[in-house]
């Protein structure tokens, strides 16, 4: 059961509470209270996937009778098919029983051995390797995002960002002030980056480029080719790379999956990882920011240490969790990883065939990686839909099926549909889907398909 989805159930004790609130708020009348809510995260709050989400799952109404089907977010632990691996369920509990430390204090940066084992996870890939003083921990990887903007903003600063990015990266620089400059991804070429696109936006006050790989959402595993010349290019306009690659156990394509701090000897890169996707466990909050600089620009730019004061004044990921990290890393088994992305290869060949019915949606590449699958909106065909948003909010309300707007991820007029469910609830989606996107086609367009369908 996801606890994003509204049960529809009627608290008992509702009217009773509404009713002692209301006489509450009636003592009080004509008292002059001296504070108020701070709204200086009011604009990067509106930008964030879970507000959006609650609004479209309020949409959802038990008058539809049909079970809410919550395609718009994400967490593929809430289905049987999808769960963690035995051996990290094993790692926790020994660190639980393991004695009085797991119960303590853990310090800013992380424990030694949690850090020495993402050392160990991420060198073996890497030609130059890190130790365990290049590693922080992070309660997940959005702690990791938060860190990063925070310890990077200052005056005029901007950072660039996919235009289809995760929205999380949107409100850190909203609400640290950092200018957004959204650069292209190319959906005809693999989604690659437009790196012309890059070089025009960049100019001496930007921070960082960030890019995710794989790509969350378009699924796209970017080559190393490719990879290769975003590092030459950061070195070329003086940036790092913050590479998101909390995807990096998710990969079912043909495209292995490339580190971006191979190339770290031509840019510096900062690699932001997790367990939360690849070990099906979003909710144990542990990750960490990883830093590729074999050259120590990061040391000489004091960026290392202005991470290391963010993480002095925020909260630390569990310790529990921490001790467990070593053992989750280095015993569970690769076909645990293997079986979780056949269903996600099959899940997602399902889908991307199903949307070829659905003429106002259109997938230009089929994923290889990640749990999500991106479409194109054709507004243009619809009768009554005036963009991506208004789109996904009359499809809660008609089908209880909850899609994400592209909007929230950058891109107006796209959708994203979560593929990380069990099989026959995306087929259950996709049956909804079309008679919702039937029933708000343009008349024109269907006399004129029908036509073609006869000739």
């Amino acid at each position: 059961m996801s606890l994003f989805v509204p049960s529809f159930e009627t608290d008992q004790d509702e009217q009773a509470e509404r009713k002692m609130e209301t006489q509450t708020q009636t003592q009080t009348v004509g008292c002059a209270w001296r504070f108020k809510g701070n709204s200086a995260a009011k604009e990067a709050a509106s930008v964030s996937m879970k507000g959006n989400l609650a609004r479209l799952f309020d949409n959802c109404s038990k008058e539809v009778k049909k079970t809410v089907l919550p395609l718009g977010h994400g967490d593929p632990t809430i289905y049987p098919c999808f769960q963690t691996s035995a051996e990290a369920e094993e790692a926790v509990v020994e660190s639980l029983r393991s004695g009085g430390s797991v119960n303590s204090y853990a310090p800013g940066v992380g424990i030694l051995p949690a850090r020495r084992a993402v050392a160990t996870y991420l060198n073996r890939d890497l030609p130059h390797k890190m130790k365990a003083d290049d590693i922080f921990m992070t309660v997940g990887c959005c702690q990791g995002i938060e860190t990063m903007v925070q310890a990077l903003t200052g005056p005029k600063a901007n950072i660039l960002l996919p235009s289809l990015v995760y929205p999380l990266y949107h409100s850190h620089a909203i609400h640290s002030l950092v200018e957004i400059r959204k650069y292209d991804l190319l959906p005809d070429q693999d989604w690659e980056i437009d790196l012309q696109g890059v070089e025009a936006l960049a100019d001496d006050n930007t921070i960082a480029l960030v890019i995710t790989s794989p790509h969350n959402p378009c699924g796209n595993v970017y080559t190393y080719d490719h990879l290769k010349k975003v590092a030459e290019m950061a070195r070329k306009l003086g940036i790092m790379v913050i590479s998101d690659e909390v995807y990096d156990k998710t990969i079912y394509g043909e495209n292995p999956f490339v580190p971006m701090g191979i190339f770290a000897s031509i840019a510096p890169v900062v690699t932001l990882g997790s367990i939360s996707k690849g070990w099906l466990v979003p909710g144990w909050r542990i990750g960490w920011i990883a830093m590729n600089d074999p050259t120590n620009v990061f040391k000489t730019t004091g960026v290392v240490e202005s991470i290391k004061e963010h993480l002095d004044i925020s909260p630390d990921p569990s310790t529990i969790l921490q001790f467990a990290l070593p053992n989750i890393l280095e015993k569970t088994e690769k076909d645990f990883f293997e079986k979780n992305n056949s269903i996600l290869r099959q899940n997602v060949d399902m889908a991307f065939d199903a949307l070829k019915d659905i003429p106002c949606l259109i997938c230009p590449k089929k994923p290889e990686s990640c749990t999500y699958l991106v479409a194109k909106l054709d507004i243009s065909l619809l009768e009554d839909i005036t963009d991506d948003f208004d789109f996904c909010m009359k499809l809660a309300r008609e089908e209880n099926l909850v899609l994400l707007p592209g909007e929230v991820l950058g891109l107006k007029n796209w959708v994203r549909i979560s593929i990380g469910v069990e099989r026959s609830m995306l087929e259950d989606a996709f049956v909804r889907l079309k008679g919702f996107s039937s029933r708000h086609i343009k008349t024109q367009f269907t006399k004129k398909l029908s036509f073609i369908v006869g000739t």
